[in-house]
């Protein structure tokens, strides 16, 4: 006996993946229902369950055979009651499905563009091997004094001439959001850096701290160099999957370029 009975998650599933799931009717895969004649194959079925699962929530039970092939059930019973009564025929409908058809159609000539011209090792490692270039060759420990104007910012330095601590007086006067942790802004390469902090903090050695105050959009800056070391970029493999995405929207980019050079393009206001 097959339930006719919807729960919340199950009737958003309907909604969702009847609209953009691509379920098969091809001959060749066995039969699993009937619908007033019409069949639900195992193809249909195993393309929904795959389709359904990807969105259901982290942590959800996986939903058994028999309830994804009721769902199928009930989404045979719902579409051939909207066909009898011609819901099919209403013009939100036909633009609804046009617009589907025109978004399935744009998806899989991409998809076929992205096979048919595949990223290769090569072309990852050496996107992988520009963006290490891009970090630069060192990195860098500091701590900064972010202070409202100059005059506050030479003060500062006074004090530290006088021998006071770095990260006491972090604590006390900046205005940053890292005074609290003595000013520590951790490791950093320079292009995380506005510039003048950057080429401040490359001109200086370990143990050092800036004998004029470094003025950005921020404010007003007093530096000091903890420590440098090479840089650590991170491994090819952690990084890989989204230089691969990048890559493949730089092959659409070419694509669609070259649609547009053969093509008549007119623009109207």
């Amino acid at each position: 006996m097959i339930s006719t009975r919807l729960n919340a998650l199950a009737l958003a599933a309907l909604l969702s993946l009847g609209q953009g799931a691509a379920i098969a009717t091809e001959g060749g895969s066995k039969t699993v229902a009937t619908v007033n004649g019409q069949a639900i194959t195992q193809e249909m079925l195993d393309v929904y369950t795959q389709q359904r699962t990807r969105r259901m929530p982290p942590g959800a039970p996986q939903p058994s055979r028999q309830a994804m092939v009721e769902e199928l059930v009930n989404m045979e019973l719902v579409k051939q009651d909207a066909e009898k009564r011609k819901i099919d025929q209403l013009p939100e409908v036909q633009r609804e499905l046009a617009w589907h058809r025109r978004g399935v159609l744009v998806s899989k000539a991409m998809r076929d563009y992205l096979e048919k011209h595949p990223i290769t090792e090569a072309e990852l490692k050496a996107a992988y091997d520009e963006e290490v270039k891009k970090l630069g060759g060192t990195e860098y420990h500091a701590r900064h004094i972010l202070l409202e104007n100059e005059a506050d910012a030479k003060a500062v330095i006074k004090a530290l001439d006088g021998g006071a601590d770095f990260a006491e007086l972090a604590k006390e006067k900046s205005t940053g959001p890292t005074g609290k942790n003595g000013g520590d802004l951790g490791w950093f390469s320079p292009k995380q850096m506005v510039k003048p902090f950057a080429d401040a903090v490359a001109a200086m050695k370990p143990g050092s701290y800036s004998k004029q105050p470094v003025k950005t959009q921020f404010g007003w800056h007093v530096i000091k160099l903890e420590e440098t070391r090479p840089m650590q970029p991170p491994a090819f493999d952690q990084v890989k999957p989204q230089l691969k995405t990048r890559l493949q929207n730089d092959r659409i980019e070419d694509y669609l370029n070259a649609l547009k050079k053969s093509a008549r393009i007119e623009i109207k206001d």
